[in-house]
Formats: C-alpha cells, sequence, structure tokens
C-alpha cells in the first residue's frame, strides 16, 4: 500500500471529515437495511420459516414464548441481524472507498473480488448451518430426551432463535478463513511455505473448531464443519502462492528498474559548475597590479 500524490497532499482534517462521512453512510445504510427487513418479515411468516429445522421434532406441538413481547424481541433481533448482512456490501464498498486513493492499481483490481468472496463465502457457511448442520443437531440433542419418559420438551422461540443464529453466524464467520489468511497473505505476514509446514495443526484446528462450534456428535456435526474449513483452508494456500508469486514478480521488476535508473544515472556526465564566484581567479572581475 502507497499512498498517491493526492492522498499525500490531502491535510489530516480531510482525511477525518472524509472517514466521518463513511462511517455516516454505513450506519445509515444499516439503519435502512433493518428497517427494509422489519418491513419484509412483517409481510412474511418469518417464525415459520425459522422453526423449520426444528418443527419435525415438535410432534406437532409449536413453540412456546413465556412473555407476550417475545414475538416483537425475536423480530427486531432477526431484523437487526438482516439488516446488517444487507448492509454488508455498502459497509465494505465504504471501506474500499476510503482506502482506495492509497492502494496501487493492481491492489484496487483486487479489493473488489475480496469483497465479493467475502460476502459468498458468509452465506455459504450461514446455509451450509441452517439447513444442514442445524438439523442434524437439532435431532441428536433430541433424541437424548426422547430415550426417557421423565422429560417432556418445552422450546421457546427466544432460545431456539438464539441458538440457530449464533451457530449460523459462527459457521459465516468461519468461512471468511480464505479471506483472513489472503489479507495475511497481502501484508506479508504469512507465505505458502508457513501454511504448508503447519498443515497438520490446521487440520486439528479445524476440529476443535467443529467440535465448539456444532454441538452435537462428535462424527457428523463436527466433520460438517471441520472439513469444509480445511478445504477452506487448502484454498487460502493455493490463494496465497499466487499472491506471493505476484509480490515477488512485481519485486523482482522494481528492482531492475531501480537498477536500470541507477545504471543510466551512472553514464551521466556530472554537470560542473561554470559560473565564477567572487574569489576565482579566472573571473573577469579580478583585477591583477
Amino acid at each position: 500500500m502507497a499512498s498517491t500524490k493526492e492522498s499525500a497532499e490531502m491535510p489530516f482534517l480531510d482525511h477525518l471529515e472524509e472517514l466521518r462521512w463513511r462511517i455516516i453512510w454505513s450506519l445509515l445504510a444499516v439503519v435502512l437495511g433493518v428497517v427494509a427487513a422489519f418491513i419484509v418479515l412483517q409481510r412474511f411468516d418469518i417464525f415459520k420459516f425459522l422453526e423449520g429445522p426444528i418443527l419435525p421434532y415438535l410432534h406437532g406441538n409449536k413453540l412456546k414464548y413465556t412473555h407476550p413481547a417475545d414475538p416483537f424481541s425475536v423480530l427486531i433481533s432477526a431484523s437487526v441481524t438482516i439488516g446488517i448482512v444487507l448492509a454488508l456490501p455498502i459497509i465494505l464498498y465504504q471501506v474500499w472507498a476510503f482506502l482506495a486513493p492509497a492502494l496501487y492499481k493492481h491492489e484496487k483490481r483486487v479489493v473488489l473480488p475480496v469483497i465479493f468472496g467475502a460476502i459468498l463465502l458468509f452465506v455459504s457457511g450461514v446455509a451450509l448451518s441452517f439447513y444442514v448442520v442445524l438439523p442434524l443437531a437439532i435431532s441428536w440433542l433430541m433424541q437424548i430426551a426422547a430415550n426417557t419418559d421423565a422429560l417432556e420438551p418445552m422450546i421457546t422461540y427466544r432460545e431456539y432463535f438464539s441458538f440457530a443464529v449464533n451457530m449460523s453466524l459462527a459457521f459465516g464467520l468461519c468461512f471468511e478463513l480464505p479471506i483472513v489468511i489472503l489479507l495475511l497473505a497481502t501484508l506479508g505476514l504469512v507465505t505458502p511455505e508457513f501454511l504448508r509446514r503447519y498443515r497438520r495443526h490446521a487440520v486439528v484446528l479445524c476440529v476443535v473448531a467443529g467440535a465448539l462450534l456444532s454441538p452435537g456428535d462428535l462424527v457428523w456435526t463436527t466433520m460438517l464443519l471441520a472439513a469444509p474449513l480445511y478445504l477452506l483452508y487448502e484454498l487460502s494456500v493455493v490463494l496465497t502462492v499466487v499472491v506471493y508469486r505476484r509480490r515477488r514478480k512485481r519485486e523482482a521488476q522494481r528492482a531492475a528498474e531501480e537498477a536500470a535508473e541507477a545504471k543510466a544515472n551512472e553514464g551521466e556526465p556530472q554537470r560542473l559548475d561554470t559560473e565564477p564566484w567572487e574569489g576565482d581567479v579566472s573571473s573577469s572581475a579580478w583585477r591583477g597590479p
């Protein structure tokens, strides 16, 4: 990252003013996203949609709520979560617009694909959690109570919504692993050799993350997160190789240009100062005896 002439000449207070407006536009996008999500969720039965993974295990019953404000509270929470997700592209664009004047041309070409890739990975992680991992986890958890007649489930909507959303968000954030490693590689903090050397450690960390983030048995739900995480790690290795090679190529090209410029400067004849000075004996102003 290098400052351009325009950004270098911009005063510090102007940078703060621009940052303030970028933050304002991001917050406005979040507010509009939350309002839009609230309106849409009121028109559609969001409660019916969210109870889909647990509905087969209720045996004809319904989710309970213990306070009159619980449905409204869940609606507000869902609106805020969806609103932030909807505003995420605008927020990332504001970040990119603020940093763009200080980026090289090749770095600007990478930013937009990285933003779209981050959004796609996040949505993929949420979808995997909600449609695959969450039903399996609920099935395993409900099966424990089904083995005895002494327990009867009374699941409240608030607790179920918190459980489902937290797991989905955790999966979405975990799927950002390639983006994080790609940024670290761009900053020069990790190299392909480093990632290959610690590949076995990455396997262990993926399994541990799968066990912590996906409640359920240690076979299915854990592997359903650990396997994609490790595949994303291998994808990160490939992306890091590409970034590292391009970086080495740019450094070699820059070194060659500097060497050529230094060689050209060595070949130029040095300019001599031909203007006379007061004590110069060759000056016409000097008068001998």
